[in-house]
């Protein structure tokens, strides 16, 4: 696995709330994060059908723009009652606005839709796939998930996209309602970090 030996590594993503988490998780190390719209770096199309296969498009496409290693997360909420939905379409449930409460909203209908017919279960769990690639075009790949349970209504307003209505198993807090701080201690994109961490930055 390779070392992240440069200074400087790309967040490769458009996502304010992505890009200040990164930002957190990456902070106790010596590493300068610099975000995809600093660079006015284009946004690719995310053409992958898995979570994987749409973070290394992204991270790829940012490290040979932009000349540094860059990384790059696509992540989604996994609804079991609805087969998996909206997985790698979570943020185009949200709409071109980028409007969660409309997406949330849409998980909840389907969901009772879903209990109309029988199906009751509840249970999601976030997954991050991370990418950090190089502008060379060696990359490596990372996955986190959480397991846990939608709520309705929706609580909270620290997080961002579906957080408000994830409780994550053991917990009572949505991740909308946690302190950053917590939900980087358990969320699905910390998971991937760490290892991200442990394999490029060789420290846990």
């Amino acid at each position: 696995m390779r070392a992240l030996k440069e200074g400087k590594l790309v967040v490769a993503s458009h996502n304010q709330g992505k890009v200040r988490e990164m930002r957190d998780l990456l902070a106790p190390f010596a590493v300068e994060t610099i975000a995809a719209d600093d660079l006015s770096l284009a946004e690719p199309t995310e053409a992958g059908d898995t979570f994987a296969a749409n973070a290394r498009l992204k991270a790829m496409a940012a490290a040979k723009e932009s000349g540094l290693p860059a990384v790059a997360d696509d992540s989604g909420l996994v609804v079991d009652a609805l087969g998996g939905a909206p997985g790698i379409y979570s943020a185009r449930w949200a709409g071109p606005k980028r409007d969660f409460s409309k997406a949330m909203e849409g998980v909840e209908l389907e969901l009772r839709a879903q209990a109309a017919s029988g199906k009751t279960s509840r249970r999601a769990r976030f997954v991050c796939a991370l990418c950090l690639a190089w502008p060379d075009g060696h990359a490596e790949a990372f996955e986190g998930e959480v397991e846990g349970t939608l709520i309705w209504p929706p609580r909270g307003d620290k997080g961002f996209g579906y957080d408000p209505m994830f409780v994550a198993d053991g917990q009572t807090e949505t991740f909308g309602e946690m302190e950053p701080a917590r939900k980087h201690a358990m969320s699905h994109r910390a998971r991937a970090f760490k290892k991200l961490i442990d394999g490029c930055l060789g420290k846990t």
